[in-house]
């Protein structure tokens, strides 16, 4: 006959079968936590090591002697006859003295290629800042070409067979040649943070982008914030509870699911083609991220002020003060901390995204640095979308590196939430 199992049995029993549970699910959670961990290391290891090339320039060092004559320039030129003037002519002739043999057309052509387009701009720009340099021979440290930057940076295998390179024997041997004597070395690549875009990968730079960034989201801070912060106010303290109300709520709810893309499509049809507002212009950009990123900060807005104790809103009204003063004086105060990381949160999302701003043509190929938010510009994450589109290799690293500088900010805006959140947040 079988013992009857008693209650502490049946107890323990429960409790081991419960423990173990536990441990199931506990090793299944730290299992996936390792997973995605890993994940994230792997990607972040991925993009750091395709983007650390970029941080770095080749130069090609080379003795150039400016005739004043040959460029038709004078100590006392304009500024329009400098622009005017072609540099590039002295640079050629600098690499035809430093490798005489190159007396073929086709050989001299590929000789020119050792440096980048942009180094006759350098040249002219030392020059018109130190016009003393008409007449003299001066040694100067010019960008190289994206081929060759490619090979000091190894991109381009050099034991590979000709057929196989991009770069041929003839040019590669040049690069070997200058590369041993120091002619060829690299250094840190200041153009990266202070040129705009350009179809030249040695040439291209995120400035312009950076700015463009800045200027969409100082527009999408100052319409969203006020506007958001007073709704969620409202909403929260003053509205009636009716069926009125509670419509609005949901479709504020509705909004913050809504896809960014159709944000874009109503920022086309209604400031673009009704209010002919200037395409790629960040004063767009940042009207449609602030109707984006409305219902986002509404949202957190009105989840801080509904944390603050109902006691402070009694105590103030029971000392005299009015239901306006309650609000602003002391229920506002205590729900800023909330309010401020909502707010760096969904600014955070809007410098990220990218597919409503492709719809008012912030994809646009733009050179030059904008200098309000009226000039046409792009921004990070569509400089990323352009340069990853790219044919040429070049544009590789710099793909990972503009997705590293976007990181960086995105990480830089969620720590200063943390920060505030946790410098302002009071215990009730």
């Amino acid at each position: 006959m079988n013992k009857p199992i008693n209650n502490t049995d049946q107890v323990k029993l429960s409790l081991k079968k419960r423990y173990f549970k536990e441990k199931v699910f506990k090793s299944a959670g730290l299992l996936a936590i390792g997973i995605a961990f890993m994940f994230l290391l792997v990607l972040l290891t991925d993009i750091i090591t395709k983007a650390m090339p970029a941080f770095s320039q080749t130069q090609v060092n080379l003795t150039v002697s400016i005739d004043a004559d040959e460029l038709g320039l004078k100590d006392d030129s304009s500024r329009e006859d400098f622009m005017a003037a072609d540099f590039r002519q002295p640079i050629r002739q600098a690499l035809r003295d430093r490798f005489p043999e190159a007396t073929k057309r086709k050989v001299k052509k590929e000789l020119y290629t050792l440096v980048s387009i942009g180094a006759e701009y350098q040249l002219r720009d030392a020059v018109l800042e130190n016009p003393a340099l008409l007449g003299q021979s001066v040694t100067m440290d010019f960008i190289a070409d994206d081929d060759v930057d490619a090979v000091i940076k190894g991109a381009i295998d050099r034991t590979l067979p000709e057929s196989d390179r991009r770069v041929k024997d003839q040019k590669l041997g040049w690069i070997l040649e200058m590369e041993a004597s120091g002619e060829v070395h690299k250094t840190f690549n200041w153009l990266f943070f202070s040129a705009g875009d350009s179809r030249e990968p040695e040439l291209a730079g995120i400035k312009g982008a950076i700015l463009g960034s800045l200027y969409t989201l100082l527009v999408t801070l100052a319409l969203s914030f006020p506007v958001a912060v007073a709704a969620a106010i409202y909403l929260e303290e003053f509205a009636p509870k009716n069926r009125f109300i509670d419509f609005i709520e949901i479709n504020i709810n509705n909004l913050a699911a809504v896809p960014s893309i159709v944000f874009g499509l109503l920022g086309l049809a209604v400031f673009i083609n009704f209010f002919s507002m200037p395409r790629s212009a960040p004063l767009v950009g940042g009207i449609v991220l602030s109707l984006m990123t409305l219902p986002t900060i509404i949202i957190a807005s009105r989840s801080a002020i509904k944390a603050v104790p109902p006691s402070l809103r009694e105590a103030a009204l029971g000392l005299g003060a009015s239901k306006m003063q309650t609000v602003f004086h002391h229920v506002l105060p205590a729900a800023l901390p909330g309010i401020l990381t909502g707010t760096i949160i969904g600014m955070a999302q809007a410098l990220g995204e990218t597919a409503p701003l492709l719809m008012i043509g912030m994809v646009a190929f733009i050179v030059d640095i904008p200098q309000s938010i009226g000039d046409p510009s792009t921004v990070l994450p569509i400089q990323v979308f352009l340069w990853a589109d790219a044919p040429e290799r070049g544009f590789l690293e710099k793909t990972s590196a503009a997705i590293l500088v976007l990181l960086v900010f995105l990480i830089a805006m969620n720590a200063v939430a943390i920060r505030l959140r946790k410098k302002f947040e009071k215990k009730w």
